[in-house]
């Protein structure tokens, strides 16, 4: 069966065209840059974005995957979390689509969808793992039982951890998005140049880091323009060694405490080198594999929202028309 998946929760609009759960026939993804200007997102101009190119993006991926509407078994599209106004325009586009072509129908959880993404590429992957989940607007520690049965462990207190990325790469003057920008930096410095605070590291397997953020910031402070030009790696590298920590010594313990043998990272940081290596090596040496996505499936994508929605489908049936955009949906 062929699923066309859409996603449009923030700043990427994107379409996909999946097989039978597992095999990409299309991922057209348009990421909105004019959100650099603005140093983050603006929702309201996200909408007006996704609006103009939704449809020419619809048509790319039906074109690239080689079929047409009348190919397409089950449509799926995320209904939250995000950003309300964009969550609107990929859910209204895909329920309109449905219910005037008489396909099936239903609605994904985005952060399931990047739990998804992980099932999407690597078919060796145990249908128990554990699985870390780190973006720009979540931070979750999540045992998967199967695909629809989870327990969270753990997830941010405050701010996740992708937000603290943006963050201090805004403060440091380094561009949005914020991530790549401070990994890229970070390669050329000493993650032991400063040592920065570690949060909640004794408080089970939760995360925090508001605090983490306001102490970059006090740092910044006091630096003069010339000391922080020389020292610009080594602060990136410090920063990301302060978030990089916490995410892998929690979720390997969690990996050690329940037994757990595979172990995924998804989400925008999930494309951290930093995260990638030290992870794998602390997993590799208690005899744990880690699994990732491919970069270009770290990112808000339809390929895993297709996933997902197949996954779920095959569980439940179709969704109901009626479902409304959820911008503080929470992973069930």
């Amino acid at each position: 069966m062929l699923t066309l998946g859409i996603e449009t929760s923030c700043d990427e609009t994107s379409m996909a065209v999946i097989e039978d759960g597992h095999k990409i026939l299309s991922n057209i993804i348009l990421s909105q840059v004019i959100h650099t200007e603005f140093g983050g997102v603006v929702p309201e101009v996200a909408s007006r974005e996704h609006m103009k190119t939704i449809t020419p993006i619809y048509d790319q991926a039906l074109n690239k995957a080689g079929v047409t509407l009348a190919d397409i078994g089950l449509i799926a599209a995320t209904m939250g979390p995000g950003l309300v106004g964009p969550l609107l325009v990929g859910l209204s586009f895909a329920k309109g689509l449905a219910f005037a072509a008489g396909i099936p129908f239903i609605p994904v959880n985005h952060i399931e969808g990047h739990l998804a993404a992980n099932i999407l590429e690597h078919a060796e992957l145990d249908r128990h793992h554990l699985t870390l989940i780190v973006s720009g607007g979540h931070t979750l520690l999540v045992e998967v039982r199967e695909f629809g049965e989870y327990e969270i462990l753990g997830k941010t207190k405050d701010d996740a951890a992708g937000e603290a990325f943006d963050k201090v790469a805004k403060l440091m003057g380094l561009g949005y998005p914020g991530g790549a920008e401070v990994d890229r930096l970070a390669r050329d410095g000493n993650p032991k140049f400063f040592r920065f605070p570690r949060a909640v590291r004794k408080d089970g397997y939760n995360f925090s880091y508001s605090g983490l953020k306001t102490a970059v910031s006090l740092y910044l402070d006091k630096l003069d323009r010339e000391s922080f030009e020389a020292h610009k790696a080594d602060i990136a590298a410090s920063f990301q060694e302060a978030v990089v920590e916490v995410l892998v010594e929690k979720t390997v313990r969690a990996a050690v405490d329940k037994n757990i043998l595979h172990v995924t990272i998804s989400g925008g940081v999930a494309a951290n080198s930093r995260l990638r290596k030290l992870l794998a090596d602390k997993l590799k040496r208690r005899q744990k594999q880690l699994f990732f996505p491919s970069p270009v499936l770290c990112t808000d994508n339809a390929a895993m929202i297709a996933a997902a929605g197949y996954y779920r489908y095959e569980k439940e049936g179709p969704g109901e028309f009626i479902v409304e955009a959820t911008p503080y949906l929470k992973l069930v």
